[in-house]
């Protein structure tokens, strides 16, 4: 006889095991495991099932790809993250935190795509129909061929698809619709699992794109079971940070194009904007060079950005000096101002260092060493850098300038945005870099000291 066995799972992601613990084991994720009793029972023999018409396995050089490709939506950035656009049959996730601009995004690409003569379903379960009206008609997404359901309930909402043959269809969000077949409410790891295997089951046999609203939990993965970001073919994250209007679209999976483009939005009172070149975001506009400013490219998926890093240094007569930054590593920033005392012979230990980006954007890769630590030692000598001056490379605990990724790409956008000089592994110390950067500074002349 079969034995049931108390067994336990994450109400996160769905994890299980044997026996109870207070962090799950998949999500690290405290006071989420319970207890779920389910009988164990003996395995059985899968029958073969013949399979009949177009279900029967053919060549692969039989099959044509001409009818699976993409489609553009109308929004170019959306379109460039997605590979060229919207490709038929297609489930894609956009997930983001709250606020952040989801549903104006979708609401945005369902009027664009609505206004080439294409039916689009939009089915929100989290505003009332008014509430979007209100949205669609701020932001000139009015369409009649823009149809709007407001239903909670995975049968209505295939019935919608089923009256109305969309050509494309937007869920928000898929944590808020439920089945009646499964137990649990809406948002729940079983309820999750159902509507999302319905759905893609539904754009495979009509070929008929969906997209889907994931909401996140608070470590900013996406809600619900594990399995939701392997059923769809595209995991795209909105993020960006409320106290500016700046917004990204990152692919994190994509099965029809690239997982290293990024898209730029602008959040307005109008609505969401496209920003096709967003060169000038992300640097200051003060005519006169100030000291402590130094400009980087940056690597934001494949587009080359200029970012610009600034830097203060004040005297501190505290015993342990403040350490503050905004857009960079702290750790990072550290260990470039023990390089710059150590191989530079910059006295930073007895000041506090103040590090920013402009424009709220964060770096993360090493290849913005060489302008962190220019901006500081800039600030620390009170010598301004001309802004045709532009420093790219990483820096080594010896003091060495080490290459990067894509150089030649971060040299030519360099150049095409008008900067004369590029610092970057050419240089091969700290010490030559800054002498280097300081010789093109028109106060050089008046420090001729370091």
């Amino acid at each position: 006889m079969a034995k049931t066995a108390a067994a336990y799972h994450c109400s996160e992601c769905g994890w299980s095991t044997l026996k109870w613990v207070g962090r799950c084991g998949e999500c690290q994720t405290w006071g989420t495991v319970v207890e779920a009793a389910a009988p164990t029972a003996r395995s059985k023999q899968v029958k073969a099932i013949v399979p009949l018409g177009e279900a029967v396995a053919k060549p692969i050089t039989e099959y044509s790809g001409a009818d699976s490709g993409h489609q553009p939506t109308g929004v170019g950035e959306f379109d460039r993250v997605l590979g060229g656009g919207i490709v038929p049959g297609a489930v894609i996730l956009l997930s983001g935190e709250p606020g952040v601009g989801k549903s104006t995004l979708l609401l945005d690409v369902a009027a664009k795509v609505a206004a080439n003569n294409n039916t689009v379903l939009y089915v929100s379960a989290e505003e009332s129909a008014g509430q979007v009206h209100l949205r669609a008609s701020r932001t000139g997404g009015l369409q009649d061929t823009l149809f709007l359901a407001n239903d909670m309930d995975l049968g209505a909402v295939l019935g919608h698809i089923e009256s109305t043959s969309p050509d494309l269809v937007i869920i928000d969000s898929v944590q808020t619709l439920s089945s009646g077949l499964i137990d649990g409410s809406a948002g729940g790891v079983a309820q999750v699992r159902e509507v999302a295997a319905t759905l893609i089951r539904v754009a495979k046999e009509t070929t008929i794109p969906i997209i889907m609203v994931g909401h996140v939990t608070k470590d900013g993965q996406v809600a619900g079971p594990r399995t939701l970001e392997h059923l769809v073919d595209v995991v795209c994250q909105f993020e960006g940070d409320r106290q500016t209007a700046l917004r990204f679209v990152r692919a994190l999976k994509n099965r029809f194009g690239p997982t290293d483009e990024v898209g730029c939005f602008e959040m307005s009172g109008e609505g969401i904007v496209e920003v096709p070149d967003p060169s000038g975001l992300f640097r200051s506009g003060a005519g006169e060079p100030v000291s402590g400013t130094c400009t980087t490219i940056a690597l934001e998926g494949r587009r080359a950005l200029p970012v610009e890093v600034q830097a203060l240094v004040v005297p501190s007569g505290a015993p342990q000096p403040r350490r503050v930054v905004n857009g960079v590593e702290s750790s990072r920033v550290a260990m470039l101002l023990a390089v710059l005392e150590r191989r530079a012979g910059i006295a930073l230990s007895s000041a506090d260092v103040y590090v920013s980006t402009v424009g709220g954007i964060r770096l993360h890769e090493p290849g913005a060493d060489l302008a962190i630590a220019l901006a500081v030692a800039s600030a620390a000598k009170d010598i301004p850098l001309p802004h045709t001056i532009a420093a790219i490379g990483e820096i080594s605990l010896a003091g060495e300038i080490r290459g990067v990724s894509q150089a030649a790409q971060r040299a030519n956008e360099a150049k095409r945005l008008g900067f004369d000089t590029v610092l970057d592994q050419n240089k091969t110390s700290i010490q030559q870099a800054i002498r280097d950067a300081f010789a093109h500074s028109p106060a050089r002349a008046e420090k001729p000291d370091f």
